[in-house]
Order: structure tokens, then sequence, then C-alpha cells
């Protein structure tokens, strides 16, 4: 994969121009809270219920930036399917959502503290029983780039999809990228079964936490070099700090962040992650493709919920 210069820089397979996303579709329970939470009482909070998921979000900012052709395919329960479905056309993303009548939708609960930051209870639910039999090599006819959600490789269902999605990907020359999606979770699964796992992608998209995570490093620009000899492209985001891109192991570009005034953290990874391959999609080298990630990432603080607003 070139990692440099216009055009789609060998972004693409099978002629196609599209974002395919193999992801999640959860419900958000987000609760801002300007206090500390106060154990054994109430604390008051502006609560919302809204349509979330790392795969879902990164497939709205994606159409958002104005990629025409975006896709997903997730799987919801039958309790919120029709909403989930309704939400993601809104946002221009062309879903396969399928439906799961043993188990409802996931649902995550963030909690947002006065600095924006925010911390997830996640349940178990439809997401993670994504499943062989819901994919098909046809879901990538015309596709130019897959993207998968971490989230998927945590559970042995779905991660055994992610691996038929990426292999599949891999024999058309249709490139792939991961969000490592959360630090908790790797440490729970073992950073080097993590890894291995993630054996052909092509794009690592990290925030700080993971790129330390995954290397043993406590400087993000030493952990994004060393994760470019095993992935061809890192961009690595460092919150209020910006991003950067690495390649064959060094650090290529170093992008400032967009000023914001921040709301709610949540989905601001997502947000990057979708702005940055819509416009590597659209011909923009890293450097310019990872400035348009932080620009997302800023607006996306600015609101409630991981997705943008509808236009």
């Amino acid at each position: 994969m070139s990692t440099s210069g216009g055009g789609t820089g060998g972004w693409g397979g099978s002629g196609g121009e599209a974002l395919l996303v193999v992801g999640d579709v959860v419900t958000d329970v987000v609760a801002r809270h300007r206090a500390p939470l106060a154990p054994g009482t109430d604390t008051a909070a502006d609560i919302r219920t809204l349509p979330g998921g790392a795969g879902a979000n990164v497939a709205c900012w994606a159409a958002h930036e104005g990629l025409v052709d975006v896709r997903i395919l997730a799987r919801v329960g039958t309790d919120s399917g029709d909403w989930h479905e309704e939400q993601l056309r809104r946002a221009r993303v062309h879903a396969q959502v399928v439906r799961d009548d043993e188990v409802p939708t996931t649902t995550v609960i963030s909690l947002v503290d006065a600095t924006a930051e925010r911390t997830f209870l996640t349940g178990s639910g439809a997401a993670l029983r994504l499943s062989p039999g819901d994919w098909s090599p046809s879901l990538l006819d015309g596709v130019a780039h897959l993207h998968l959600s971490g989230y998927l490789f945590f559970a042995d269902t779905s991660r055994e999809t992610a691996l038929i999605a990426l292999r599949a990907a891999r024999e058309r020359s249709v490139t792939v990228s991961v969000d490592p999606a959360s630090a908790g979770f790797i440490a729970g699964m073992g950073v080097g079964r993590f890894l291995e796992a993630l054996a052909g992608v092509d794009v690592l998209l990290p925030n700080t936490d993971e790129a330390r995570l995954l290397t043993g490093l406590p400087e993000t620009a030493d952990a994004a070099a060393k994760l470019s000899r095993q992935f061809p492209l890192v961009a690595a985001t460092l919150g209020a700090g910006g991003a950067l891109v690495a390649a064959s192991g060094s650090v290529r570009a170093r992008v400032p962040p967009a000023s914001a005034r921040a709301v709610d953290s949540t989905g601001a990874g997502d947000a990057f992650t979708g702005a940055f391959l819509a416009a590597r999609l659209a011909g923009a080298d890293e450097a310019q493709a990872a400035a348009a990630g932080c620009r997302a990432g800023a607006h996306a603080v600015t609101v409630m919920g991981g997705r943008p607003p509808f236009r």
C-alpha cells in the first residue's frame, strides 16, 4: 500500500469507491454530570438516549464529511432495529443491519464529567454476535476500503467474522483499517493475541492509551513509530494534542489540534477515523487526512453523543 501522495494512493480494490464498515451499532445512554458522582444517593445529570457504536459512528462521520457511498454491516436486537436503521438512513449510510431476536441491542452507558471525559459501562448484546453467516463476499462489491471496528475482536463469534472479512478484502486487494477501540478490552484479551489477530491490516488508528499499551512504550510518537513497522500506516490521536502519522518505523507528520469547547468526548476518536478515511478516499495525503480527522474530532466534542448532527 502506498502511504503518500495524491489520488487514493492504492486505497481500493475491485474498482470500487465505497467505504464498508463492519462493526457495532449500539444504543448509547449518555449521562452528563457536572458534579462528581455521589455514591449511595442522587447526582443531577443531563441524560439522553442516542444512537451509537464505534463502527456506526465512523460510518456516519465519513458520510458527514462528504463520502457519497458509505455502508455498514452490523447486528442489532429486534427491540430497536427499526430506530437504528432510520438513524443510519438519515445519516446517509447504507445499512445492512442483521436483526437478532434472541438478545437486545447492545447498550453502552457513557458517564461524562465536567471536563467532558467519559467513562463507559458496556453491556452485552447483539453487536458482538455478528456471525460468519451474516457476512457475504458480495458485500465488498464496489468497495474501495474496509474498516473493522476493534470491538469485534473481543468476542469469539464477531472476531471470526472480522477475520473472514479481512481475508476476503485482502483477496480483492481492498485496503483494511482497524481502530483498536478499547485499551481495557485489549488488556483483557492480551496484547500479543490482539496484534496477532490484526495481521494483514493496512491502517491502524489507535489513541494514545491504546498505542502505549500495544507497544509498552511511554511516548505516543515512539509507540506509533513502532506500530508502523507492523502496520503500513498508523494514525494516532493525541486527544487535545492533535494527531500524528507514522509509517515505515518513523513519524511522518504531526497535526495540531483544532480548537473546540468540549461538552462530551464520546465518539471523538470515531469522528477522527471517519473523517480520516473519507479524506484518504477522496485523495488526501496522510497529513491532510489527519487534519480533517482532527477537525471532525473537535466538532464531535461540542455535541452530546458520538454521531454528527444531521445536515
